[in-house]
Protein backbone atom coordinates (compact mmCIF):
# COMPACT_ATOMS: atom_id res chain seq x y z
CA UNK A 1 0.00 0.00 0.00
CA UNK A 2 1.16 3.55 -0.98
CA UNK A 3 0.02 6.79 0.77
CA UNK A 4 0.18 10.16 -0.58
CA UNK A 5 -0.84 12.93 1.08
CA UNK A 6 -1.89 16.54 -0.46
CA UNK A 7 -2.99 19.36 2.17
CA UNK A 8 -4.43 22.50 1.25
CA UNK A 9 -6.45 25.74 2.57
CA UNK A 10 -9.41 24.35 -0.08
CA UNK A 11 -12.09 21.90 0.65
CA UNK A 12 -14.57 23.19 -1.69
CA UNK A 13 -12.02 22.02 -4.56
CA UNK A 14 -11.03 18.32 -3.04
CA UNK A 15 -14.55 17.50 -2.31
CA UNK A 16 -15.83 18.99 -5.79
CA UNK A 17 -12.89 16.90 -7.31
CA UNK A 18 -14.27 13.58 -5.50
CA UNK A 19 -18.06 14.15 -6.43
CA UNK A 20 -17.62 15.30 -10.18
CA UNK A 21 -15.96 11.38 -10.41
CA UNK A 22 -18.43 9.99 -8.76
CA UNK A 23 -21.50 12.25 -11.28
CA UNK A 24 -19.37 10.61 -14.14
CA UNK A 25 -19.61 7.31 -12.80
CA UNK A 26 -16.20 6.93 -12.12
CA UNK A 27 -15.95 6.93 -8.28
CA UNK A 28 -18.25 5.94 -5.25
CA UNK A 29 -18.39 7.50 -2.38
CA UNK A 30 -17.79 4.62 0.20
CA UNK A 31 -18.35 6.06 3.68
CA UNK A 32 -19.08 9.63 5.30
CA UNK A 33 -17.27 8.81 9.02
CA UNK A 34 -18.35 11.34 12.02
CA UNK A 35 -21.75 12.68 10.30
CA UNK A 36 -24.93 12.74 11.44
CA UNK A 37 -26.42 10.78 8.51
CA UNK A 38 -25.76 7.76 6.15
CA UNK A 39 -23.30 8.82 3.04
CA UNK A 40 -26.17 7.80 1.45
CA UNK A 41 -28.51 10.55 2.46
CA UNK A 42 -26.03 13.10 2.34
CA UNK A 43 -26.06 15.53 -0.57
CA UNK A 44 -22.60 17.08 -1.65
CA UNK A 45 -23.86 20.47 -0.27
CA UNK A 46 -23.92 18.56 2.81
CA UNK A 47 -21.14 16.34 2.59
CA UNK A 48 -18.97 19.57 2.41
CA UNK A 49 -20.56 21.88 5.14
CA UNK A 50 -20.08 20.17 7.50
CA UNK A 51 -16.45 19.85 6.81
CA UNK A 52 -16.51 23.68 5.91
CA UNK A 53 -17.54 24.51 9.47
CA UNK A 54 -15.53 22.59 11.18
CA UNK A 55 -12.85 24.48 9.12
CA UNK A 56 -13.87 27.53 10.23
CA UNK A 57 -13.73 27.22 13.79
CA UNK A 58 -10.49 28.37 13.40
CA UNK A 59 -9.79 30.49 10.87
CA UNK A 60 -6.20 31.87 11.59
CA UNK A 61 -5.11 27.93 10.05
CA UNK A 62 -4.80 28.78 6.51
CA UNK A 63 -4.26 24.95 5.52
CA UNK A 64 -6.55 23.34 6.67
CA UNK A 65 -7.85 20.62 4.24
CA UNK A 66 -6.01 16.96 3.77
CA UNK A 67 -6.63 15.19 0.61
CA UNK A 68 -5.28 11.18 1.46
CA UNK A 69 -4.88 8.72 -1.10
CA UNK A 70 -4.26 4.87 -0.42
CA UNK A 71 -3.30 3.03 -3.44
CA UNK A 72 -2.94 -0.71 -3.48
CA UNK A 73 -1.58 -3.07 -5.62
CA UNK A 74 -3.59 -4.37 -8.95
CA UNK A 75 -3.48 -7.83 -8.01
CA UNK A 76 -5.16 -7.11 -5.22
CA UNK A 77 -9.24 -7.07 -4.82
CA UNK A 78 -11.14 -5.44 -2.30
CA UNK A 79 -15.15 -5.07 -1.27
CA UNK A 80 -16.51 -2.27 -0.31
CA UNK A 81 -16.46 -2.95 3.60
CA UNK A 82 -12.66 -4.02 3.68
CA UNK A 83 -11.79 -1.01 1.80
CA UNK A 84 -13.77 1.46 4.23
CA UNK A 85 -11.88 -0.67 7.42
CA UNK A 86 -8.71 0.57 6.04
CA UNK A 87 -9.40 3.88 5.52
CA UNK A 88 -10.97 3.84 9.37
CA UNK A 89 -7.80 1.87 10.70
CA UNK A 90 -5.71 4.43 8.69
CA UNK A 91 -7.12 7.72 9.90
CA UNK A 92 -7.27 6.42 13.50
CA UNK A 93 -3.58 5.70 13.48
CA UNK A 94 -2.83 9.21 11.93
CA UNK A 95 -4.89 11.44 14.43
CA UNK A 96 -8.20 11.97 12.32
CA UNK A 97 -10.06 8.91 13.69
CA UNK A 98 -12.35 11.45 15.90
CA UNK A 99 -12.66 14.14 12.64
CA UNK A 100 -15.42 14.19 9.86
CA UNK A 101 -14.07 12.55 7.17
CA UNK A 102 -15.44 11.40 3.13
CA UNK A 103 -14.08 8.19 1.69
CA UNK A 104 -14.33 7.93 -1.79
CA UNK A 105 -13.56 4.69 -4.52
CA UNK A 106 -11.82 5.26 -7.64
CA UNK A 107 -12.96 3.09 -10.53
CA UNK A 108 -10.63 4.85 -13.15
CA UNK A 109 -7.54 3.83 -12.92
CA UNK A 110 -5.42 0.39 -13.17
CA UNK A 111 -5.04 -0.52 -9.78
CA UNK A 112 -7.32 -0.09 -6.58
CA UNK A 113 -7.14 3.09 -4.69
CA UNK A 114 -9.67 5.08 -2.41
CA UNK A 115 -9.08 9.04 -1.70
CA UNK A 116 -10.13 10.44 1.64
CA UNK A 117 -11.29 14.13 2.57
CA UNK A 118 -10.96 15.93 5.83
CA UNK A 119 -10.01 18.66 8.01
CA UNK A 120 -7.73 19.05 10.30
CA UNK A 121 -9.85 21.67 12.90
CA UNK A 122 -11.08 20.04 15.86
CA UNK A 123 -14.66 20.39 16.59
CA UNK A 124 -13.10 22.43 20.05
CA UNK A 125 -11.05 24.76 17.58
CA UNK A 126 -8.17 23.36 18.01
CA UNK A 127 -5.38 22.12 15.22
CA UNK A 128 -3.91 18.43 14.47
CA UNK A 129 -0.45 19.34 13.17
CA UNK A 130 0.49 18.07 10.13
CA UNK A 131 3.83 18.99 9.62
CA UNK A 132 5.68 15.81 8.93
CA UNK A 133 2.44 13.91 9.35
CA UNK A 134 3.62 11.76 6.33
CA UNK A 135 6.64 10.86 7.93
CA UNK A 136 6.31 10.28 11.48
CA UNK A 137 2.61 9.13 11.22
CA UNK A 138 1.47 7.91 7.59
CA UNK A 139 4.42 5.45 7.35
CA UNK A 140 4.26 3.37 10.43
CA UNK A 141 0.54 3.78 10.14
CA UNK A 142 0.59 2.17 6.10
CA UNK A 143 3.84 -0.80 7.49
CA UNK A 144 0.78 -1.98 10.31
CA UNK A 145 -2.03 -1.76 7.88
CA UNK A 146 -0.36 -4.23 5.31
CA UNK A 147 0.56 -6.50 8.50
CA UNK A 148 -3.25 -6.22 9.77
CA UNK A 149 -4.74 -6.85 6.37
CA UNK A 150 -2.74 -9.02 4.66
CA UNK A 151 -1.64 -6.58 1.66
CA UNK A 152 1.41 -6.28 -0.74
CA UNK A 153 4.04 -4.67 0.83
CA UNK A 154 5.14 -1.17 -1.10
CA UNK A 155 9.04 -2.10 -0.19
CA UNK A 156 11.13 -4.39 -2.38
CA UNK A 157 10.05 -2.65 -5.20
CA UNK A 158 12.39 -0.93 -8.01
CA UNK A 159 9.61 1.87 -8.35
CA UNK A 160 5.85 2.42 -7.22
CA UNK A 161 3.72 0.95 -9.50
CA UNK A 162 1.97 4.17 -10.14
CA UNK A 163 4.59 6.18 -10.92
CA UNK A 164 5.03 7.49 -14.78
CA UNK A 165 7.48 4.62 -16.57
CA UNK A 166 8.95 6.91 -19.99
CA UNK A 167 10.17 3.87 -21.61
CA UNK A 168 6.80 2.38 -20.97
CA UNK A 169 3.95 4.83 -22.11
CA UNK A 170 6.35 6.78 -24.42
CA UNK A 171 3.30 6.92 -27.40
CA UNK A 172 4.50 6.13 -30.55
CA UNK A 173 2.76 7.23 -33.63
CA UNK A 174 2.11 4.22 -36.33
CA UNK A 175 3.66 1.41 -33.77
CA UNK A 176 0.32 1.46 -31.48
CA UNK A 177 -2.95 2.51 -31.69
CA UNK A 178 -3.24 6.60 -31.00
CA UNK A 179 -6.57 6.89 -28.84
CA UNK A 180 -4.29 3.75 -26.49
CA UNK A 181 -0.93 5.26 -27.14
CA UNK A 182 -2.60 8.92 -25.13
CA UNK A 183 -4.46 7.56 -22.88
CA UNK A 184 -1.69 5.42 -21.32
CA UNK A 185 0.53 8.76 -20.84
CA UNK A 186 -2.49 10.70 -19.54
CA UNK A 187 -3.09 8.35 -16.57
CA UNK A 188 0.13 8.78 -15.73
CA UNK A 189 0.08 12.50 -16.02
CA UNK A 190 -2.73 14.14 -15.23
CA UNK A 191 -3.60 12.49 -11.45
CA UNK A 192 0.08 12.39 -10.83
CA UNK A 193 1.54 16.13 -11.46
CA UNK A 194 0.83 19.25 -10.03
CA UNK A 195 0.06 21.49 -12.88
CA UNK A 196 -2.07 24.81 -13.23
CA UNK A 197 -2.07 26.00 -16.87
CA UNK A 198 -2.05 24.20 -19.84
CA UNK A 199 1.66 24.69 -20.94
CA UNK A 200 2.74 23.31 -17.36
CA UNK A 201 0.45 20.23 -18.45
CA UNK A 202 2.15 20.16 -21.79
CA UNK A 203 5.62 20.36 -20.49
CA UNK A 204 4.98 16.88 -19.02
CA UNK A 205 2.75 15.43 -21.86
CA UNK A 206 5.06 16.62 -24.84
CA UNK A 207 7.62 14.72 -23.08
CA UNK A 208 6.04 11.91 -23.75
CA UNK A 209 4.88 12.97 -27.34
CA UNK A 210 1.10 13.74 -26.25
CA UNK A 211 -0.07 17.15 -26.35
CA UNK A 212 -3.12 18.71 -24.87
CA UNK A 213 -4.79 21.06 -27.40
CA UNK A 214 -7.48 23.72 -27.05
CA UNK A 215 -7.01 25.21 -30.91
CA UNK A 216 -6.82 28.62 -31.90
CA UNK A 217 -8.38 31.36 -29.84
CA UNK A 218 -10.94 32.03 -33.15
CA UNK A 219 -11.53 28.14 -33.50
CA UNK A 220 -14.75 26.81 -32.50
CA UNK A 221 -13.07 24.34 -29.71
CA UNK A 222 -11.59 26.75 -28.25
CA UNK A 223 -14.46 29.29 -27.99
CA UNK A 224 -16.78 26.35 -26.14
CA UNK A 225 -14.56 25.08 -23.86
CA UNK A 226 -13.46 22.02 -25.62
CA UNK A 227 -10.31 20.12 -25.41
CA UNK A 228 -7.96 17.65 -27.79
CA UNK A 229 -5.72 15.57 -26.93
CA UNK A 230 -3.20 14.40 -30.17
CA UNK A 231 -0.05 12.95 -30.70
CA UNK A 232 3.66 14.76 -31.39
CA UNK A 233 6.55 12.95 -33.65
CA UNK A 234 10.19 13.04 -32.37
CA UNK A 235 10.40 16.35 -34.05
CA UNK A 236 7.36 17.53 -31.46
CA UNK A 237 5.40 18.22 -34.66
CA UNK A 238 1.86 17.11 -34.52
CA UNK A 239 0.60 13.90 -36.25
CA UNK A 240 -2.71 11.47 -36.50
CA UNK A 241 -5.90 12.93 -35.49
CA UNK A 242 -6.83 14.68 -32.34
CA UNK A 243 -8.93 13.20 -30.53
CA UNK A 244 -11.71 14.38 -28.39
CA UNK A 245 -11.40 14.45 -24.22
CA UNK A 246 -14.66 13.04 -23.21
CA UNK A 247 -13.45 10.18 -25.10
CA UNK A 248 -10.70 9.07 -22.98
CA UNK A 249 -10.99 7.18 -19.50
CA UNK A 250 -11.81 9.71 -16.48
CA UNK A 251 -13.17 12.50 -19.19
CA UNK A 252 -10.04 14.73 -18.77
CA UNK A 253 -11.48 18.16 -20.07
CA UNK A 254 -10.85 21.20 -19.77
CA UNK A 255 -13.59 21.59 -16.84
CA UNK A 256 -12.02 19.00 -15.14
CA UNK A 257 -8.48 20.16 -15.84
CA UNK A 258 -9.62 23.40 -14.31
CA UNK A 259 -10.55 21.67 -10.78
CA UNK A 260 -7.21 19.87 -10.63
CA UNK A 261 -5.89 23.34 -11.27
CA UNK A 262 -7.27 24.64 -7.98
CA UNK A 263 -6.14 21.52 -6.05
CA UNK A 264 -2.38 21.70 -7.34
CA UNK A 265 -2.03 25.38 -7.19
CA UNK A 266 -2.33 24.78 -3.20
CA UNK A 267 -0.83 21.69 -2.76
CA UNK A 268 2.12 22.54 -4.84
CA UNK A 269 2.85 25.47 -2.92
CA UNK A 270 5.56 23.06 -0.58
CA UNK A 271 7.69 22.04 -3.53
CA UNK A 272 8.86 25.62 -4.88
CA UNK A 273 11.68 25.97 -2.54
CA UNK A 274 13.33 22.64 -3.66
CA UNK A 275 13.68 23.65 -7.05
CA UNK A 276 14.57 27.40 -6.10
CA UNK A 277 17.39 25.87 -3.90
CA UNK A 278 18.49 23.42 -6.34
CA UNK A 279 18.83 26.43 -9.45
CA UNK A 280 20.53 28.27 -6.81
CA UNK A 281 22.71 25.90 -5.65
CA UNK A 282 23.94 24.71 -9.70
CA UNK A 283 24.73 28.43 -10.27
CA UNK A 284 26.61 29.54 -7.22
CA UNK A 285 29.94 30.61 -7.97
CA UNK A 286 29.87 29.07 -11.57
CA UNK A 287 31.28 31.14 -13.97
CA UNK A 288 29.78 31.18 -17.32
CA UNK A 289 27.50 27.90 -17.13
CA UNK A 290 25.35 27.40 -20.20
CA UNK A 291 21.91 27.02 -20.11
CA UNK A 292 22.67 23.42 -21.22
CA UNK A 293 24.76 23.10 -18.23
CA UNK A 294 22.12 23.88 -16.25
CA UNK A 295 19.67 21.47 -17.32
CA UNK A 296 22.24 18.75 -17.31
CA UNK A 297 22.90 19.84 -13.31
CA UNK A 298 19.32 20.12 -12.30
CA UNK A 299 18.77 16.65 -14.22
CA UNK A 300 20.50 15.04 -12.23
CA UNK A 301 18.50 16.24 -9.27
CA UNK A 302 15.42 14.76 -10.76
CA UNK A 303 14.44 17.99 -12.18
CA UNK A 304 13.76 18.41 -15.82
CA UNK A 305 14.09 22.04 -17.87
CA UNK A 306 11.73 23.01 -20.51
CA UNK A 307 12.76 25.68 -23.05
CA UNK A 308 10.27 26.98 -24.81
CA UNK A 309 11.85 29.69 -28.02
CA UNK A 310 10.22 30.98 -31.32
CA UNK A 311 11.22 30.38 -34.81
CA UNK A 312 13.90 32.96 -34.57
CA UNK A 313 15.55 31.28 -31.58
CA UNK A 314 14.38 33.72 -28.86
CA UNK A 315 13.62 31.62 -25.69
CA UNK A 316 10.48 33.43 -24.28
CA UNK A 317 9.37 31.07 -21.88
CA UNK A 318 11.00 28.38 -19.36
CA UNK A 319 9.83 25.40 -17.35
CA UNK A 320 10.39 23.35 -14.63
CA UNK A 321 9.46 19.23 -14.10
CA UNK A 322 10.03 18.31 -10.69
CA UNK A 323 10.10 14.08 -10.81
CA UNK A 324 10.41 13.92 -7.20
CA UNK A 325 7.43 16.36 -6.56
CA UNK A 326 5.46 15.47 -9.21
CA UNK A 327 5.54 19.84 -9.13
CA UNK A 328 5.77 22.02 -12.05
CA UNK A 329 6.22 25.39 -12.36
CA UNK A 330 6.67 28.01 -14.81
CA UNK A 331 9.94 29.83 -13.87
CA UNK A 332 7.86 33.05 -13.43
CA UNK A 333 6.05 31.52 -10.99
CA UNK A 334 9.08 30.55 -8.96
CA UNK A 335 9.94 34.49 -8.91
CA UNK A 336 11.58 36.93 -11.19
CA UNK A 337 14.92 35.34 -10.34
CA UNK A 338 13.47 31.82 -11.78
CA UNK A 339 11.41 33.34 -15.07
CA UNK A 340 13.49 32.89 -18.48
CA UNK A 341 14.96 36.27 -19.16
CA UNK A 342 16.30 36.12 -15.40
CA UNK A 343 17.89 32.46 -16.07
CA UNK A 344 20.00 33.92 -19.18
CA UNK A 345 21.12 36.48 -17.39
CA UNK A 346 22.57 34.72 -14.43
CA UNK A 347 24.16 32.25 -16.72
CA UNK A 348 26.04 34.78 -18.62
CA UNK A 349 27.50 36.43 -15.72
CA UNK A 350 30.46 36.12 -13.59
CA UNK A 351 29.72 35.64 -9.47
CA UNK A 352 30.54 38.93 -7.78
CA UNK A 353 33.11 37.34 -5.67
CA UNK A 354 35.07 36.62 -8.51
CA UNK A 355 34.62 40.23 -10.29
CA UNK A 356 35.74 41.40 -7.19
CA UNK A 357 39.33 39.64 -7.21
CA UNK A 358 39.03 40.04 -10.25
CA UNK A 359 39.33 44.09 -10.76
CA UNK A 360 41.55 44.45 -7.34
CA UNK A 361 44.24 42.57 -9.16
CA UNK A 362 44.17 44.03 -12.44
CA UNK A 363 43.81 47.57 -10.46
CA UNK A 364 47.49 45.94 -8.54
CA UNK A 365 48.81 45.22 -11.91
CA UNK A 366 48.46 48.69 -12.99
CA UNK A 367 50.01 50.33 -10.38
CA UNK A 368 53.01 48.07 -11.11
CA UNK A 369 53.30 48.65 -14.89
CA UNK A 370 54.03 51.58 -17.05
CA UNK A 371 52.85 52.47 -20.06
CA UNK A 372 55.95 50.82 -21.90
CA UNK A 373 55.12 47.59 -19.59
CA UNK A 374 58.15 47.96 -16.99
CA UNK A 375 58.04 47.23 -13.31
CA UNK A 376 58.33 50.20 -11.29
CA UNK A 377 57.80 51.37 -7.90
CA UNK A 378 54.55 52.47 -7.26
CA UNK A 379 53.89 54.59 -4.55
CA UNK A 380 52.21 52.01 -2.24
CA UNK A 381 55.32 50.01 -2.28
CA UNK A 382 57.56 52.89 -1.71
CA UNK A 383 56.48 52.51 2.17
CA UNK A 384 58.13 49.35 2.51
CA UNK A 385 61.56 50.68 1.76
CA UNK A 386 63.60 50.95 4.92
CA UNK A 387 64.80 55.69 4.97
CA UNK A 388 67.85 56.01 2.74
CA UNK A 389 67.89 52.51 1.49
CA UNK A 390 67.88 52.62 -2.90
CA UNK A 391 67.29 49.98 -5.63
CA UNK A 392 64.87 48.00 -7.55
CA UNK A 393 62.02 46.13 -5.32
CA UNK A 394 60.59 43.55 -7.01
CA UNK A 395 56.32 43.73 -6.96
CA UNK A 396 56.73 40.08 -5.11
CA UNK A 397 58.85 41.06 -2.58
CA UNK A 398 56.91 44.35 -1.89
CA UNK A 399 53.77 42.16 -1.64
CA UNK A 400 55.77 39.82 0.91
CA UNK A 401 57.05 42.64 3.36
CA UNK A 402 53.74 44.42 3.28
CA UNK A 403 51.70 41.26 4.64
CA UNK A 404 54.42 40.08 7.01
CA UNK A 405 55.78 43.17 8.21
CA UNK A 406 53.16 45.29 10.15
CA UNK A 407 56.17 48.39 11.05
CA UNK A 408 56.28 48.80 7.07
CA UNK A 409 52.72 49.21 6.11
CA UNK A 410 51.33 52.26 4.79
CA UNK A 411 50.75 54.51 7.77
CA UNK A 412 50.59 51.67 10.44
CA UNK A 413 52.51 51.61 13.45
CA UNK A 414 52.23 49.39 16.74
CA UNK A 415 50.58 52.01 19.19
CA UNK A 416 53.60 50.40 21.75
CA UNK A 417 55.80 52.22 19.56
CA UNK A 418 53.77 55.66 19.35
CA UNK A 419 53.35 55.35 22.78
CA UNK A 420 57.12 55.19 23.34
CA UNK A 421 58.24 57.63 21.50
CA UNK A 422 55.82 59.90 23.21
CA UNK A 423 57.27 59.47 26.40
CA UNK A 424 60.94 59.87 25.18
CA UNK A 425 60.13 63.26 24.04
CA UNK A 426 58.30 64.59 27.25
CA UNK A 427 61.38 63.32 28.81
CA UNK A 428 64.32 64.93 26.91
CA UNK A 429 62.01 68.19 27.14
CA UNK A 430 61.94 67.98 30.70
CA UNK A 431 65.29 67.59 30.82
CA UNK A 432 66.16 70.83 28.49
CA UNK A 433 63.52 73.17 31.14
Amino acid sequence: MVAVIHTSGNLRAAVTYNEKKVQAAQAVCLMAENYPKAVADLSFKQKLNLLQRQADLNLRTKVNSVHISLNFDPSEQFTAERLTSIAGSYMDKIGFGSQPYLVYEHLDSGHPHIHIVSTNIRSDGSRIPMHNLGKNLSEPARKRIELDFNLVKAEGKKQQLYELKPAMVKADYGKMQTKRAIANVLAGVIDKYKFTSIPELNAVLNRYNVAADRGSEDSRTYKKGGLHYRLLNEKSERVGVPIKASLFPGKPTLSYLQTRFEINENSRQQDKLRIKNAIDFALFKRINVTLDALKSILKKDGIDTVIRSNDAGIIYGITYIDHQTKAVFNGSSLGKNYSAKAIQTRCAQTPKIEQSSQLKAQQLHKDRTTKDGVNQISPRDMTSQSPGQSGHISPDTATEDTLFDPVKQSGYMPIQLRSSRKKKKRKILSQQL
